[in-house]
């Protein structure tokens, strides 16, 4: 016969009511812990500023009081104000901006009060949606050209143009934590495209991307910024992939959209490495 252990009757409302307080206690513990990852969500200023990729080109169903803006909900500074609910959430990024449109235009939502700044800038600067306007309408030799002005472009102007950038944004929100987001990669090389433009002009293409990148990344680590890279996240999603396209290929209807995020792009690569950036 097995013998059973058993607790005395007088230790089990003492054990019991033991066990009930621990499990208050876990309780509280676990909702003082979910309370504090909220707190600083909860209370943030968010201003998000910069170009295209940063007000949702690409992602459709625009607000139409951003007028040739196009911001749109499914952009990614939208998506993470949706999901945490900050004090307060300021979108001026704007289709086509340049650098010089972010200091003149865009700032004006700054203050000491600010907690945390997002932009994307630099690729309009370095004409590089007109290098894809070149590289789809005109020969392999011109659109390698036009890559290596941009470039050169990168090289020996854009830096001081995001110095002045970044040195504007802290001076007017001198305790942000400022994410720069960067661009993706637009081509899987040796991909599913069997037409368009050529490996060579893709392959460049995609290193005028890493190169726009690395630039930038530095510029945003010398002013004390994090720099958010968005090239890992896309793999597998760009133009040309087995997979599901995140990035708009051409579009001669529209070609403001074309090279953009779709909103696949928005919300499962820029997203959550720009929530990780923000943390």
């Amino acid at each position: 016969m097995k013998l059973t252990r058993t607790t005395p009757r007088s230790r089990r409302p003492r054990l019991v009511a033991l066990a009930s307080a621990l499990a208050a206690g876990l309780a509280l513990t676990l909702t003082g812990a979910a309370a504090a990852q909220a707190a600083p969500a909860a209370g943030t200023d968010y201003v998000a500023l910069g170009d295209s990729y940063s007000s949702g080109v690409g992602s459709g169903d625009y607000d139409s009081a951003s007028g040739s803006c196009d911001r749109s909900p499914h952009a990614y500074p939208a998506l993470w104000a949706a999901a945490h609910a900050p004090a307060t959430f300021t979108s001026l990024a704007c289709s086509g901006a340049l650098t010089g449109d972010v200091t003149g235009k865009q700032l004006t939502p700054l203050t000491s009060a600010t907690d945390l700044v997002s932009i994307t800038v630099g690729g309009n600067d370095a004409g590089f949606s007109d290098v894809m306007t070149t590289c789809v309408l005109k020969s392999q030799a011109t659109c390698l050209s036009g890559i290596a002005t941009a470039n050169a472009f990168v090289d020996n102007t854009l830096p001081g143009r995001l110095d002045t950038v970044y040195a504007d944004i802290r001076a007017k929100a001198p305790n942000a934590h400022v994410v720069v987001v960067g661009y993706p990669r637009f081509y899987e090389l040796n991909g599913s495209c069997v037409v368009g433009l050529s490996e060579a002009e893709r392959s460049a293409i995609n290193s005028a991307a890493d190169h726009l990148n690395s630039v930038t990344a530095k510029r945003a680590a010398d002013h004390g910024f994090t720099f958010a890279d968005v090239t890992q996240a896309f793999t597998g999603h760009e133009i040309c992939s087995s997979g599901t396209a995140w990035l708009h290929s051409v579009n001669l209807l529209d070609l403001g959209e074309s090279y953009h995020p779709t909103a696949a792009g928005q919300s499962g690569g820029y997203l959550p490495v720009f929530t990780a950036a923000a943390s």
